[in-house]
């Protein structure tokens, strides 16, 4: 039986191998911006230019869907007034534009599945407060043929991360997406909330392990909020006691219409 200061010469000789062989990894493979070519100090980071263009959601944001709010003081914005969504709450790293595309894009549609740990810096950052009080993580699930075709399901990716963050259980496939929707990024409010009603369900196999339980949907990003209204509907009807929900992004302006 090893005694604990040999244990920790061990520990620290594998620390030390790991620092070397990062040392090397970065002398044979110069580290460069996870967006651009620019080189960076240290692997899976941004360069200035490219960090500098992200557009981070901070205080105050709409509790309801995690805009951003124009003043302090107000606690919903006018959409989430008129008509609240199925959740209860939501919240945003980033502002969707140009910069949070560069990370996202990649990450969801040409196999960048590195861009998964920044963006989950991220969202750990700016949903530590959800993080805090949630039972268990829920990604937002991909129909199986995209999913065969994508070969992940980068919410899961997502989930996975800000879980072990997190130190909560995860549930890759609690939710189900049982039809294929259109894509849904051309469309209105109105025609996304009709295009994703009734598309998703809690698996039976997992009923038993959220009921009663306080969930937060992970998603890559927010628009209208219909998925995920969708998607707390069926956890909802299954017995949790509350949905809430954290993205990577959300677009700027929610109102009712494309956003």
């Amino acid at each position: 039986m090893r005694s604990p200061a040999m244990a920790m010469r061990i520990s620290g000789r594998f620390d030390g191998l790991r620092r070397l062989g990062g040392v090397l990894l970065d002398a044979a493979l110069p580290p460069h911006c996870l967006t651009c070519e620019a080189r960076v100090s240290a692997q899976g980071t941004q360069c200035l230019a490219c960090f500098g263009r992200l557009q981070f959601i901070a205080e105050p944001v709409c509790e309801g869907c995690g805009t951003a709010l124009p003043y302090a003081g107000a606690r919903r914005c006018e959409a989430c007034v008129a008509r609240p969504h199925r959740f209860a709450a939501a919240r945003a790293a980033l502002v969707y534009d140009d910069g949070a595309k560069a990370l996202l894009l990649p990450f969801k549609f040409a196999d960048r599945t590195e861009l998964a740990g920044p963006l989950a810096g991220h969202m750990a950052r700016a949903g530590e407060g959800l993080l805090a009080r949630a039972d268990i993580l829920v990604p937002v699930p991909l129909h199986w043929r995209r999913l065969l075709g994508r070969r992940y399901n980068q919410a899961a990716l997502l989930a996975r991360l800000l879980a072990g963050r997190a130190g909560k259980p995860w549930a890759a496939d609690a939710l189900r997406r049982g039809r294929r929707t259109v894509p849904l990024g051309e469309l209105g409010a109105e025609a996304r909330r009709a295009a994703v009603a009734g598309a998703f369900a809690v698996a039976e196999s997992r009923a038993g392990l959220l009921a009663g339980r306080r969930v937060l949907l992970i998603d890559d990003v927010l628009t209208s909020g219909a998925t995920a209204d969708a998607c707390a509907e069926a956890l909802l009807a299954a017995g949790v006691a509350s949905v809430e929900v954290l993205v990577a992004a959300r677009v700027a302006a929610p109102g009712r219409g494309r956003a």
